[in-house]
């Protein structure tokens, strides 16, 4: 039974792709507490299995699938990367480079040492940074090296093995260090150093004490105004409503009619006003507003969620203080507010940044209206601008295939990371010209998760009858070098953001959580913070990181192919 599925997965190795895809995903959703395997490992592990079998993948599909998720990452981290070229970004853009100069020196510095071999080296780099882009990147490089085809296969072998007990090490190593042993020797608590954050970037020098509002519960209520309003505009019965609230005039009712609420019209005796607002704060002024009554017609003002992508300038850099202020902001409010993919907290002090994503709630105008101010309305669509991304990842490629000829050294990017590159173009022109390169989320994941996930099946595969071997043979020795590479690279980091650049240190360690490109470990910063103060962190750590610890890749190979 065994022969003959081994023999349909021989003579269909697309079918064994898609096996170790469905395995791969079911293993990483296996839970230890709050801890998960994850597709990548998940994947690996399931091609290893298959890979007994004696599958022989194409190396094109591997290539293919590994290119689809580098143009990926740069669409996703490209208007980040770009945006945070600025010298007010500079502790970070530090701190980042910082880290994953480390990382590459340790790793280099043991392969030397303990004589490890490029592919085992290659693959320690990219567990023990949970960067698994570099898997793809090393074996582009290793290809341009001149090695055969037997070499190949050998490199690929050490790769798939020494970066499943990396990554599964790296993760560990990283939650830990991150949200337990850095914090103990920091100044003071993590919770304390975020909560006076907290407190600063919610109070405004005019008294206003949070732009939080809007994640309240949201009410449109219809009242029969009070005699104390009659006679004035609109806009002077909204400014009576105190700074640190919103409500609004939506819709009036004057003799039977209803009518728009512009901000000069003058109210009138028995107008009946819908008043859009804060629950807590209408039921509390209800009386001061006027008679409130059931008027279903006037108070039929669907609200509607728009996700709005901020590039226009006048509005980057802003504090969401200043953009409360705006005549726009009165008629709609802010529920969540995404970064680099990341929710970040909703505070006054929060300065807006290109291709942050608003999610507003409000009447359809007044979404349009706001969305027009703030950059584009970006409307769920399950279309995709295949046009844009095929001569992206076209171009990306042909800018790494140059190479320089140094004797018998060959340098240049590679496909790979030229292929990264022009995702991190595309991404930053996705951000300032909108009238081309939509990606939806929905295929941005594909390309990312399902593009890594099947590369490294493939890898895995490829690796399945060496991996055993190879695994108990360097395991227990790839484990304390990972630690060590997590250990110095992260506290080297946290050691000069504190000293040198002072740094909060609920960012800091969100910074670190993204250069080291790891969602998990900033989730149990969080946690030991009680805050999301390390998420303003996070975003740029992660756009610079991802972009360094891939490029390490090649830079690993090419170092040590001339000194192993």
């Amino acid at each position: 039974m065994f022969d003959l599925f081994s023999d349909i997965l021989v003579e269909h190795p697309e079918l064994a792709l898609f096996l170790a895809l469905g395995l791969g995903y079911a293993i990483g959703k296996i839970r230890y507490g709050t801890f998960t395997l994850g597709a990548v490992t998940g994947c690996l592990i399931a091609g290893v299995m298959i890979g007994q079998t004696g599958v022989v993948m194409s190396n094109d599909v591997k290539q293919a699938f590994f290119l689809l998720f580098l143009f990926a990452i740069g669409y996703r981290t490209g208007p980040q990367f770009f945006r945070s070229l600025n010298a007010k970004a500079l502790p970070q853009i530090a701190v980042t480079v910082i880290l994953c100069v480390v990382a590459l020196g340790v790793v280099l510095g043991a392969s030397l040492v303990f004589n490890l071999g490029i592919g085992t080296a290659s693959g320690l780099l990219a567990g023990a940074t949970t960067e698994s882009a570099a898997v793809g990147v090393a074996l582009d490089t290793f290809r341009n090296t001149g090695a055969d085809d037997t070499m190949i296969r050998a490199f690929e072998a050490d790769v798939a093995t020494s970066f499943a007990v990396a990554y599964l090490a790296g993760v560990i190593a990283t939650i830990f260090m991150t949200s337990q042993i850095a914090p103990r020797f920091l100044r003071r608590s993590l919770a304390e150093a975020c909560a006076e954050l907290e407190t600063s970037m919610n109070a405004s020098e005019d008294g206003e004490s949070s732009a939080q509002s809007a994640r309240r519960s949201i009410e449109a209520r219809a009242y029969v105004i009070d005699p104390t309003w009659v006679g004035m505009t609109i806009s002077q019965a909204e400014a009576r409503v105190p700074r640190d609230v919103k409500a609004y005039v939506e819709q009036v009712r004057r003799k039977g009619d209803i009518l728009p609420a512009e901000a000069d019209l003058r109210l009138e005796a028995g107008d009946i006003v819908a008043v859009v607002g804060l629950r807590e704060f209408l039921v509390a002024r209800s009386a001061a507003i006027g008679t409130e009554v059931d008027d279903t017609a006037l108070l039929d003002v669907p609200a509607e969620r728009l996700d709005v992508v901020a590039t226009r300038r006048e509005v980057i850099d802003q504090t969401l203080f200043a953009l409360k202020r705006r005549p726009e902001a009165r008629t709609v409010f802010l529920s969540k507010l995404l970064r680099s993919g990341e929710e970040i907290p909703i505070y006054g002090g929060v300065k807006l940044e290109r291709g942050d994503v608003l999610r507003l709630i409000g009447s359809k105008r007044h979404l349009e209206d706001a969305a027009y101010v703030i950059g584009y309305a970006d409307r769920p669509t399950t279309a995709t601008d295949m046009v844009f991304v095929g001569i992206f990842v076209f171009l990306g490629g042909l800018i790494g295939l140059p190479t320089l000829h140094l004797g018998a050294l060959e340098l240049g990017l590679g496909i790979a990371v030229g292929t990264l590159l022009g995702g991190l173009v595309a991404g930053w022109l996705r951000a300032r010209y909108r009238t081309f390169g939509f990606v939806p989320a929905a295929t941005l994941w594909l390309f990312d998760s399902v593009g890594l996930s099947a590369f490294i099946a493939c890898v895995g595969i490829s690796a399945g009858p060496g991996f055993v071997t190879g695994l108990v043979g360097t395991g227990p020795l790839l484990i304390l070098i990972t630690i060590a590479v997590v250990v110095l690279s992260h506290g080297t980091a946290i050691f000069v953001g504190r000293r040198v650049f002072d740094m909060n240190e609920g960012v800091l360690l969100g910074t670190c959580c993204g250069a080291g490109t790891s969602a998990p470990a900033l989730a149990a910063v969080q946690e030991v913070a009680q805050s999301r103060i390390p998420t303003l962190g996070y975003g740029l750590g992660y756009a610079i990181g991802n972009i360094l610890l891939a490029l390490w890749g090649a830079v690993l190979v090419t170092i040590l192919d001339q000194f192993l």
